[in-house]
């Protein structure tokens, strides 16, 4: 049986990793500016989430949801204090379009209506309703295109105002910072009267901070830096350092209901420790903090490079955006240099590191990218 084709895949088999270093089978060491799409938040092979996870699966990997779980209310308790909302619900599943499905499901269970509002640019996954509110019709079949979703431009606050005036609108689902779309960052402005008009409407707002969250930005959440609260979050990526667990935080406005949402794996006992353990480490290691640092010093240099036409961001969720496609460069940069990175689009480089990322490694970064420049 071979894998089925859906992946371009660079020429490179990555065996090991550490902090925000990696190596192919060959021994080659190189630079992790990208983290495997922000996955990796604590780092590599982070000796407290090697030795948690190792502890939990010689104790027990898995049982079902039909019984307590300790480490799922441990996971509830500590992650509602480091995020600010300590007062909501949390849902544990197993992936981030998973979180939106969830998150969408609730929003309908809750004001009876059907139809969403995306952004034009949106990723917010690629199952049946997270791909239908994702901005990408190559990546949405027939069978996913339902009629539910009005894509809006962002940070157009009459069209949104007099779209959510029409009353029928069951959610709002936005993100953070748009990631595949290219950095993209929804204003204060826009974000405070999007809160407001959902709020008149009876809509619900879902932040989907997949990518965005976690101490991404150098706050907890990035709709945090907008002085808002959203009425349902969507985490994934970052939570777990690279094991598959997603989560929905939910306001008090909801009431759950016996069997209204289910999973198998979510939240499952391993899951939970990988989880506990990144929670241990951002706030030993103060990462929120050092995103904030190292991502301000990274985007304040890179402004002075003159081949770049814009640096967009917050903390370590930068774009960087050129006249003409980065395809070569990005190649030159991963070839020549040994610096993994990502992309958004054809012409908008995309750094997403691990939160530990040092200001020596930001400037090994800086250094290796000015000669490829």
């Amino acid at each position: 049986m071979n894998l089925f084709d859906v992946y371009p895949l660079f020429d490179i088999n990555i065996v090991k990793g550490k902090g925000c270093h990696v190596w192919d089978e060959k021994g080659t060491e190189y630079l992790d500016l990208y983290g495997g799409h922000a996955v990796i938040s604590i780092g590599h092979a982070h000796p407290h989430y090697v030795e948690m996870i190792s502890k939990q699966v010689a104790t027990l990997g898995f049982y079902s949801n039909s019984v307590i779980n300790k480490l799922q209310e441990q996971v509830a308790e500590r992650l509602g204090k480091v995020c600010g909302y300590d007062d909501y619900s949390l849902f544990l599943i197993n992936s981030g379009a998973e979180a939106n499905e969830n998150a969408l499901k609730l929003a309908s269970f809750y004001n009876g209506r059907t139809r969403v509002v995306s952004f034009n640019k949106a990723f917010h996954g690629r199952t049946s309703l997270a791909v239908e509110v994702t901005n990408n019709p190559k990546i949405i079949a027939p069978i996913n295109d339902c009629g539910h979703v009005t894509y809006l431009p962002l940070n157009d606050i009459e069209v949104m105002k007099a779209e959510l005036a029409k009353g029928d609108v069951c959610a709002v689902i936005i993100e953070g910072i748009q990631g595949v779309g290219g950095i993209q960052l929804p204003t204060d402005e826009f974000m405070q009267a999007l809160r407001e008009v959902c709020t008149a409407h009876n809509t619900v707002l879902v932040l989907d901070e997949i990518q965005s969250g976690y101490g991404r930005s150098g706050k907890f959440f990035a709709h945090q830096h907008n002085g808002i609260k959203a009425d349902i979050i969507t985490v994934a990526k970052g939570i777990g350092n690279g094991f598959p667990m997603a989560g929905v935080i939910i306001s008090p406005m909801f009431t759950p209901v016996y069997g209204q949402l289910g999973t198998t794996f979510g939240g499952n006992h391993l899951a939970c420790s990988a989880a506990l353990a990144v929670l241990d480490v951002i706030s030993q290691e103060n990462l929120v903090e050092n995103a904030a640092k190292v991502g301000e010093y990274l985007m304040t240099e890179l402004k002075k490079f003159p081949q770049i036409k814009e640096v967009r961001g917050r903390g370590l969720m930068i774009g960087l955006e050129f006249e003409e496609p980065i395809k070569e460069l990005r190649l030159k940069l991963l070839k020549e240099q040994h610096v993994f990175t990502g992309v958004s689009g054809t012409n908008v480089l995309r750094l997403l590191p691990p939160l530990c990322l040092s200001m020596e490694e930001a400037d090994l970064f800086l250094e290796r990218f000015r000669k490829v420049l």
